[in-house]
């Protein structure tokens, strides 16, 4: 086999699991950062195999730690009874640095970390893209979508 980009991977290498469509609409993403996943070998094949879900995901700092929470990665139907929980917490490997930063954000008024997309980078290791997000008003979604139409409209008119 010729080496190249991996089937079913982006333009950049990586392969992308499930995506959290829903952050995107009820939330303005400020700030994006990636940190690594810890995984267990039957959750790490589950993900491989494409079975995540991060609708209700959130990461929080705790315990000088960042916690994936809410996540879903369905048990491994070949593994025996050494499966894993699908929603137990996960660890989400970041810098100090950045878990500092990440710490001192949240606790300012309004701030969340949202889970946007878990994807397998190019060197293979499983990765968290977290937002630094800010909950819309039902005015703010309704702003939102009215941009994102005009600029549908003003695309497809270039286009025409």
């Amino acid at each position: 086999m010729a080496k190249g980009k991996k089937r079913g991977a982006n333009a950049d290498g990586t392969k992308v699991v499930c995506r959290n469509r829903r952050a995107l609409h009820e939330y303005t993403i400020e700030d994006k950062f990636e940190a690594g996943l810890a995984l267990l070998g039957t959750e790490v094949k589950s993900l491989r195999a494409g079975y995540a879900d991060l609708s209700d995901a959130y990461a929080k700092v705790e315990d000088g730690q960042l916690l994936l929470i809410g996540a879903h990665i369905a048990p491994y139907d070949k593994a025996s009874h050494f499966n894993h929980d699908p929603r137990r917490q996960r660890i989400l490997l970041v810098h100090k640095a950045a878990l500092t930063r990440l710490a001192v954000k949240t606790k300012e008024r309004g701030y969340t970390l949202v889970a946007l997309e878990i994807y397998f980078s190019v060197s293979g290791w499983a990765k968290v893209l977290i937002g630094l997000a800010k909950g819309r008003k039902q005015y703010d979604n309704r702003d939102a979508i009215r941009k994102h139409e005009d600029r549908r409209a003003l695309r497809d008119a270039h286009h025409d």
